[in-house]
């Protein structure tokens, strides 16, 4: 089924109408939101084959790279606090994020100090560690889109309808329309939003009607392969050129207007919408997750809540925070590929397999 999006002639013609179309529009800037979008991006140089008036920015699709280094450095702490009372835990969570850079090291660190720390592939991982170490209490450090907390939510209920009482998580769940709403009233310019495909899963496209109803943005939701973000580009310069304000759904073979109506129950369920901090980026309204108070004994910070200092986002002159809003590539930072490199990270965006800089520096060769 996914061949035909991947078909060199059919990409070559899309390009071609790409080119056409774009002729006498001036600058056209279209951001997308998501790493896998970015990967597929620079992975098969669409850049490159683009003309020199239609530019794609990378905005804040990776959640590892905004989760608040205060949160991280939180629970290392709680991991501290609980050996000195006498309690080990068990601490899961996602490969990038355990070796995510913060003022006060990172997860790896942790575990090189002798603390049991466990990379997972899922939450369901983390889930059955606890099943398998029943005197042990096992604490996810749970990070993530909407795409992410729906299997939260659901391994949640899970949990309480076996009655486990040694799993917890903390919270660390985004929203990203919110944020998307935040760059463009913080001045953030561009013609058209590519939006992610997986979030478009949970959410639904009318879960980003309301940017396009409210800052007349043209919106496409988009699928991950090379013809699926082609399209999603054509279809935006269609819009700005007839001068339609509209959000399109190129993704239909997954994507409903409603979304997952079942995951979005499970969410709404279980968590809360609050304002939240993503790194680098500041306070967004309204675009963090945590638990409904019904459901406090899952979280972790229930039990163990140690005050943590406000810390730096970023190292000087890291451009972490510019690439998150759209206003740089990762080329243009100082440290890229010098002293930052996926072996020794100086900015998060550098350690994600979703990270802008992580890609760039994979895919070097076809900038």
């Amino acid at each position: 089924m996914l061949e035909k999006f991947r078909e060199r002639a059919v990409a070559q013609k899309i390009v071609k109408k790409i080119h056409e179309e774009s002729k006498g529009l001036g600058e056209l800037k279209f951001m997308h939101v998501c790493g896998t979008h970015e990967d597929t991006v620079t992975r098969t140089g669409i850049r490159s084959l683009l003309p020199e008036n239609v530019k794609i920015m990378s905005g804040p699709g990776c959640p590892v790279c905004i989760t608040p280094v205060e949160d991280i450095v939180k629970m290392m702490e709680i991991m501290k606090i609980a050996r000195e009372e006498g309690e080990e835990i068990i601490l899961t969570t996602f490969g990038d994020m355990y070796r995510i850079p913060t003022p006060r090291g990172s997860f790896a660190d942790l575990k090189s100090q002798g603390y049991d720390v466990r990379i997972v592939y899922s939450i369901y991982d983390s889930y059955k560690i606890a099943k398998n170490n029943p005197d042990k209490l096992v604490v996810h450090f749970s990070p993530g889109f909407e795409t992410t907390t729906a299997p939260t939510a659901g391994m949640l209920e899970t949990v309480i309808e076996e009655g486990i009482e040694n799993f917890k998580i903390y919270s660390v769940h985004r929203l990203t329309p919110p944020a998307v709403e935040a760059l463009v009233k913080a001045g953030t310019t561009f013609h058209g939003l590519i939006d992610p495909g997986h979030v478009s899963t949970i959410i639904g496209v009318k879960g980003w009607a309301h940017i396009t109803e409210k800052y007349g943005i043209p919106q496409v939701v988009a699928g991950f392969e090379p013809v699926d973000v082609l399209l999603g580009i054509l279809t935006l310069i269609r819009l700005v050129k007839e001068g339609e304000a509209k959000i399109v759904n190129e993704y239909t073979r997954v994507v409903k207007w409603e979304g997952n109506l079942k995951a979005q129950e499970l969410i709404k369920k279980f968590f809360r919408i609050k304002d939240a901090k993503w790194r680098a980026l500041g306070v967004i309204p309204r675009s963090g997750l945590e638990l409904k108070r019904e459901w406090k004994e899952l979280e972790i910070r229930t039990y163990y809540n140690p005050d943590v200092p406000k810390l730096p986002d970023l190292e000087k002159g890291c451009l972490c925070g510019a690439v998150l809003r759209g206003l740089a590539l990762p080329t243009d930072c100082p440290h890229f590929g010098k002293t930052c490199t996926p072996r020794h990270p100086i900015g998060p965006c550098m350690v994600s397999y979703e990270g802008t800089c992580s890609i760039f520096y994979k895919y070097g060769a076809l900038f």
